[in-house]
């Protein structure tokens, strides 16, 4: 029994002003991303298995959560959104030749192991443009994301651009095999350098791939260093991915934003599915990345049509953590009137609570109990972030109390303002 009465490891309760704060925060993010011309969309929270296949290039098998339904298909809960959003462009839009723009907002799972100690139940909200393969694509969806930071109060953060064609060319010039790539990505990944060099050695990979590689370490920085990276692009394949760079530089420039990202070179994907520009957005007070993005221009192929595409994913967990943690203010007004009245008094209260929501307010009807005193229901408001209270005692006055300043006034008369 004690079991039940507290949630698996990896998900929590979320209650009270951190709720409402979490919500307010995806609602002023929505608007941001509907200002862009993006629609909603609600995918279901759970699919057929084959949307999250290994060919898809999500996350291994072994971390979903997997479960069937009555006819024996091998169902799953989402662990990302955007193959559902590939899905959905494959099907629902599948004779769409202009641009499409989709946002959302969901819940995703992925069955972590025990020890990272990290939530297996976040909340994502994202973008995705889908049937432009154009730079200027690329360049909007950058900065809508910075734009979409800035606005919210995030001031400090580093949002890290790079190119998986650009880290491909290197794997495919050094004639790496899957597992070798596979071991280089992960030391990479771990800004392990030493350990490319020594894997690199023990493989025998020739002497400019190893330079290649090393030189990554020092790829990461501002737009200068798109000029470095050409030098050592082994390939036209590895040119290209950096012009494309530079052109999304100078688009970003229109929307004066572009002093606000830095060039990594290094970066090579958490998903198998990019397929060109991949971006990750880091600031402090939190363990993880806030907004994880880029372009998979053939995974809607994996559903039947073939259309370019660019999305990102910001993790409102992860980005709620560091605006505490940053001391940024969420706004979250105190909505809620409360109609506080004694027993005797009840027609009174319920008229003025009938009043009051007729007119659009929030109004939380509360008898008081002849043993609490006052200040324990003001105490009460303040919890739950109330604006004001109205008191209609048992004496006949009505007293209006200013949650917020403390502020109390007698009106004498049931106010209906």
């Amino acid at each position: 029994m004690k079991r039940v009465l507290h949630t698996p490891e990896g998900v929590r309760d979320i209650y009270n002003i951190e709720c409402g704060k979490k919500m307010a925060l995806e609602e002023h993010l929505k608007k941001i991303f509907h200002t862009y011309g993006y629609h909603d969309i609600q995918p279901p929270t759970f699919e057929y298995f084959d949307v999250f296949r290994k060919e898809i290039g999500t996350i291994p098998s072994k971390d979903l959560y997997k479960f069937f339904d009555k006819d024996g298909n091998t169902l799953a809960l989402r662990p990302d959104i955007t193959p559902s959003i590939a899905r959905v462009a494959a099907t629902l839009f599948k004779d769409e030749t202009l641009p499409v723009r989709l946002c959302y907002t969901g819940n995703t799972f992925i069955n972590h192991s025990n020890y990272q100690g990290r939530l297996r139940e976040t909340t994502q909200m994202g973008a995705e443009l889908m049937g432009d393969s154009t730079v200027e694509a690329d360049a909007e969806m950058l900065a809508l994301v910075i734009e979409s930071l800035l606005t919210i109060g995030l001031k400090e953060f580093q949002l890290s651009v790079g190119n998986v064609d650009f880290f491909q060319s290197l794997i495919e010039d050094a004639c790496l095999d899957e597992d070798a790539e596979e071991r280089v990505r992960e030391l990479i990944n771990n800004r392990n350098f030493f350990g490319v060099e020594e894997f690199l050695d023990s493989i025998q990979v020739k002497r400019s791939s190893k330079e290649a590689f090393a030189a990554l370490n020092d790829l990461v920085g501002g737009v200068s260093i798109l000029s470095q990276a050409k030098n050592i692009a082994p390939n036209s394949k590895g040119v290209k991915a950096v012009r494309r760079l530079e052109k999304i530089y100078d688009t970003l420039k229109l929307y004066g934003v572009e002093k606000l990202i830095t060039f990594d070179l290094s970066m090579s994907g958490t998903y198998g599915y990019y397929s060109g520009i991949i971006f990750r957005c880091y600031t402090f007070g939190t363990g993880d990345a806030i907004v994880k993005g880029g372009r998979y221009d053939h995974l809607t192929e994996k559903f039947g049509k073939e259309s370019p595409a660019i999305g990102f994913a910001i993790v409102v967990d992860e980005l709620m953590n560091a605006l505490v943690r940053q001391k940024v203010r969420i706004d979250y007004t105190r909505k809620n009137t409360i109609v506080l009245y004694a027993p005797e008094r009840k027609r009174e209260a319920i008229s003025l609570a009938r009043d009051f929501r007729r007119k659009g307010k929030n109004t939380e009807l509360l008898q008081k109990d002849a043993d609490k005193e006052l200040n324990a229901y003001i105490a009460y408001g303040n919890e739950y972030y109330a604006g004001s209270m109205v008191y209609l005692s048992d004496t006949g006055e009505v007293d209006v109390i200013n949650l917020i300043t403390g502020e109390q006034k007698n009106v004498n008369s049931t106010s209906r303002e």
